[in-house]
């Protein structure tokens, strides 16, 4: 299945040192190259990447993780990836669920896999995730089903795998360079018409985990219920006019 497929993860690190030897050694042998930015770490991000023999993309300064992914996704694209693997570099998700994620995608199921950590409250609180993360989440998940038709279980994971096809032809360039660009991406891909799946993953919060404080939180709340709203409202109006 993968013989004619470029398989590539790209990490998008930011003071990743503690976890990306972990995170590397458990991604499996399908992925042909993993390329890491590093947005401006002050730790020893870059020389474990070196040493890991990583292809490294360094930013001047921290410019955000939307920015981030930017730069990981037009590299990938020019490294001619098939398939573009995201996961954060801080052991939260388990990357030896990547080739689960490849599969749906390499046999055409679908465009874009997502990995959720929501398959139960319990299992996602037991995990380590707090308990206002855990409500925030469902509670914008539910939302965000409800106004775009979709059926995923998470709309907020730091792992994502794309067909190449989606990366090229939605403008990622004018998406924020904050938090709230993982939800413009997957608004995008649905007014574009692909399709979207997701698998359960391991829930793994650890005291190295990367995570946004909780006055990000808010922002990156309210921000995603803008562009939810927005999407609705566009979708609506666009019908109407259609009629």
């Amino acid at each position: 299945m993968y013989k004619q497929q470029k398989i590539i993860v790209v990490l998008p690190a930011y003071n990743a040192a503690a976890t990306l030897e972990m995170t590397v050694k458990d991604i499996p042998e399908i992925v042909d190259e993993i390329i890491l930015v590093d947005d401006g770490s002050h730790d020893e991000t870059v020389a474990v990447a070196r040493r890991l023999g990583l292809f490294i993309s360094q930013h001047d300064k921290n410019r955000g993780y939307g920015a981030n992914q930017k730069t990981c996704y037009r590299l990938a694209l020019d490294h001619g990836a098939d398939i573009i693997v995201m996961i954060h570099p801080d052991y939260q998700y388990d990357p030896k669920l990547i080739k689960h994620l490849v599969d749906f995608i390499a046999a055409g199921y679908c465009d874009v896999m997502l990995g959720s950590r929501i398959r139960s409250r319990q299992e996602a609180l037991a995990g380590g995730m707090p308990r206002y993360k855990y409500l925030a989440n469902r509670f914008l998940s539910f939302w965000e089903n409800v106004l775009t038709g979709q059926n995923l279980s998470e709309w907020h994971t730091g792992m994502r795998a794309y067909k190449r096809e989606v990366l090229e032809k939605i403008d990622l360039v004018k998406n924020s360079d904050d938090f709230v660009f993982d939800s413009q991406v997957l608004f995008q891909v649905i007014t574009a018409g692909y399709r979207l799946g997701d698998i359960p993953v391991p829930v793994r919060y650890t005291a190295a985990s990367s995570s946004i404080n909780f006055r990000q939180s808010l922002k990156y709340g309210f921000l995603t219920l803008l562009i939810a709203l927005k999407f609705f409202f566009n979708k609506t109006f666009t019908r109407r006019r259609q009629a």
